[in-house]
């Protein structure tokens, strides 16, 4: 595959359909980056992106991408809150908090 030209004066295909489309410049480069941090936002499994993405391990692109996995940590709690809820009840509810103490 050719190397795209990057001088200010590049007529290649990309930087002319970015400007055609009225778009910020950017790289493909930045549209790999931009197609992984939507596959990470829908959900998909980190061996699924490193898949698509072509790294030799799932520990390669948790180390580029790991700050956007940050949110499964508020679905996990939520789900954890949700199933502990529904497995104790009253119990679990008292130790959050949302019941009072007193009888």
């Amino acid at each position: 595959m050719r190397r795209v030209r990057t001088s200010k004066d590049s007529k290649s295909w990309f930087k002319s359909a970015l400007k055609a489309a009225g778009l910020e410049p950017m790289t493909i480069h930045d549209l790999r980056h931009a197609a992984a941090s939507l596959a990470v936002q829908s959900g998909a499994h980190v061996k699924t992106i490193q898949r698509m993405l072509g790294h030799t391990s799932a520990s390669m692109t948790l180390d580029v991408y790991a700050v956007l996995f940050d949110t499964d940590l508020d679905q996990v709690s939520d789900a954890l809150d949700a199933a502990a809820l529904e497995a104790g009840g009253d119990a679990v509810r008292k130790l959050r908090g949302d019941l009072s103490t007193e009888s």
